[in-house]
């Protein structure tokens, strides 16, 4: 458990605000007290060290006024380095939801397009000890490009089933990071990589979303649906090369 102890106003509310911006789960007590006995990490101000409350075997992570990423930085590295394992979950889709999981603590969470998936979670293990990605088995073309790209990291695939939760008022465009939480909690089947041919239908999809990207309302052919399909093109770019196809035409 993360603990924020600050008696510098200014300073608590930047940590905080960065805290729940990386979606990381804490608490916090007032200079002095007690800490919660599944404290694992403190944070405090570099003037707080008078008024702290005792560590004892508590991880200790100092912030600086304007620099709050640092401190949540170094939370995240404390964390990696303890014995919680580092395990990614990805739920595949559109815009892929990630969460970063360090033991029980959820330390880090993105939304970002597909193409990125690859890159955001190879940052978040860059440092981690024998991590883990646990990738939902919905969405075959995204799940199998992103086995493709982390040839180096172990990958389990995960039944997704039952792990988008029910939003309330204010929730909206949350679930997909939700269900990485849950996809990351769930046991899968080591994978080494997952062969995948589009179907009619998908591709179908591909060029329907091509479609609606377009400024001239033109989908792109089933060739270049087929490279969309397989991670070599996005929409974009696919678009961008029919346009030139056209044009030479």
């Amino acid at each position: 458990m993360i603990v924020v102890a600050t008696a510098d106003f200014e300073l608590y509310h930047e940590v905080v605000t960065a805290l729940r911006e990386r979606g990381v789960a804490f608490t916090t007590v007032e200079p002095g007290d007690d800490l919660p006995e599944r404290a694992t990490v403190l944070v405090r101000g570099t003037d707080d060290e008078r008024t702290a409350p005792e560590t004892g075997d508590v991880a200790v992570v100092e912030a600086e006024p304007g620099d709050p990423r640092a401190a949540v930085d170094a939370v995240a590295a404390t964390l990696r380095d303890g014995e919680g394992r580092t395990v990614v979950g990805v739920d595949p889709g559109e815009r892929p939801g990630i969460a970063v999981l360090e033991g029980d603590t959820v330390t880090a969470a993105f939304q970002v397009p597909a193409q990125r998936v690859a890159e955001v979670v190879r940052g978040e293990v860059a440092d981690a000890t024998s991590p883990l990605v646990r990738v939902g088995d919905g969405a075959r073309l995204v799940g199998a490009r992103l086995l493709d790209d982390l040839p180096e990291v172990a990958v389990e695939l995960v039944d997704e089933s039952g792990t988008t939760p029910y939003l309330g008022t204010g929730a909206r465009g949350m679930g997909d990071v939700l269900a990485a939480v849950n996809i990351a909690r769930r046991e899968g089947e080591r994978v080494d990589g997952r062969e995948v041919e589009p179907t009619a239908g998908e591709l179908t999809r591909i060029q329907d979303r091509s479609r609606e990207q377009s400024e001239t309302n033109r989908a792109i052919d089933a060739d270049l649906a087929r490279r969309v399909a397989a991670g070599d093109l996005s929409i974009e770019e696919a678009l961008a090369e029919h346009a030139d196809d056209t044009d030479a035409a």
